[in-house]
């Protein structure tokens, strides 16, 4: 690796980041520890106030409302000094998320500061084109035949009907034939999606798959036995990068920073020395013991 792809690693930067941090929050006035009486209100932190203020509410505070973050802050850290000193923080659930998901922040940060090239994107376009696939579409009538009501009659029946329906195609009233059932008898232009979510997977699988334009059947869902007519389908594809840009790049700068999370959090675990006292009842292998 060379220095160059060296600086350019996220976890180089979120570890000078950090390096930062320490010599800046001196700076700035940063918590000097919990047993520290002197809190300094430095020129930065008002500075960093008065635009919280400014991108809620849309205009700059004035001089009272800023006296009135000042001293906000300043009870605030009162507060928080002695807590600390307390040890009010101690096994507290709530406090410790809180922490991790400020430090998970930093990590979000550096995660987002480089836009994903085209490149990138379609990569991982590639690597997970099932992800984006859209729906395919299907145009078909069905005929209806409800097994509880016919019995062992319900196949023969659908077969004898399939039989005459063959050279008639489409030229028949499929609302005077077979069983009534609530959902209908023609569907135009469904998504395959709504037709598995009708029907059933098995069903959404045959009307996608059959060959237009000839009855078949019976094919069978959860409510009974159908004959169907494909009259006209669009399969399902995977876009093209130009049309799934806003999900692709989404998705892209998610999986970066759960790996800039994963990294940062292996680099910071091999700093400590890790015992788990499993109860006696637990028999974990040896990887779960030694990395959970």
């Amino acid at each position: 690796m060379t220095p160059q792809s060296i600086l350019r690693e996220p976890l180089v930067h979120f570890l000078a980041l950090g390096a930062i941090l320490f010599v800046v929050g001196g700076v700035l006035g940063g918590d000097p520890g919990p047993e520290s009486t002197d809190i300094v209100v430095t020129q930065g932190k008002i500075d960093q106030l008065a635009d919280g203020f400014r991108r809620t509410w849309q205009r700059p505070p004035t001089e009272p409302e800023l006296y009135g973050l000042v001293e906000d802050f300043i009870k605030e850290e009162i507060f928080y000094r002695e807590a600390l000193a307390m040890g009010l923080e101690d096994d507290d659930a709530v406090i410790r998320r809180r922490l991790r998901q400020k430090m998970e922040f930093f990590t979000q940060d550096l995660a987002l500061q480089a836009d994903p090239t085209q490149e990138e994107l379609q990569q991982y376009l590639d690597a997970n084109g099932e992800k984006y696939r859209r729906d395919g579409r299907v145009s078909f009538l069905q005929v209806f035949f409800n097994v509880d009501r016919r019995g062992d009659a319900a196949q023969a029946d659908a077969a004898a009907l399939r039989e005459r329906l063959h050279g008639l195609g489409t030229n028949v009233n499929v609302t005077e034939l077979g069983d009534p059932i609530m959902l209908g008898n023609v569907f135009e232009g469904v998504r395959e999606s709504d037709v598995e979510r009708l029907f059933g997977r098995a069903f959404a699988d045959t009307v996608m798959q059959v060959d237009t334009a000839r009855w078949v059947g019976p094919v069978e869902s959860g409510y009974g036995l159908h004959l169907v007519f494909v009259g006209d389908r669009v399969e399902g594809t995977v876009p093209s990068l130009r049309d799934a840009v806003v999900e692709v790049r989404r998705d892209v700068l998610a999986e970066r920073q759960r790996t800039l999370n994963e990294e940062v959090y292996q680099r910071f675990r091999e700093r400590y020395d890790v015992r788990i006292d499993w109860p006696e009842w637990v028999e974990p292998d040896t990887a779960i013991a030694e990395r959970p």
